[in-house]
């Protein structure tokens, strides 16, 4: 007997995510371990903590120096998030 409604294992995990609305989610904690690629080692091992709510990206740094260098470069790294996430996930981000 032949199946002709086979799906790789990838595809179904996918589908099961995506039917119980868990995928931005998961996109969101995936952040935290891409952090470093998205700033550099340097300045994500300057960071003391990050999450995302309702859009808005929160940081919270232990130097005022690179608070000040990410404030002018913010537009650049929300692009960056976004892109490696394949959607908009942040509108904001706010530093402290």
């Amino acid at each position: 007997m032949k199946r002709s409604n086979t799906k790789m294992i990838g595809e179904v995990l996918r589908e099961y995510i995506d039917s119980l609305s868990m995928g931005r989610k998961l996109k969101e904690s995936r952040l935290e371990k891409q952090w470093e690629e998205v700033l550099g080692k340097n300045a994500a091992s300057l960071t003391r903590k990050l999450y995302i709510k309702k859009g808005v990206l929160y940081v919270y740094l232990n130097s005022s120096v690179l608070r000040n260098e990410l404030l002018m470069m913010r537009e650049t790294i929300i692009a960056r998030i976004n892109e490696k996430a394949g959607e908009e996930l942040v509108t904001k981000i706010i530093l402290s």
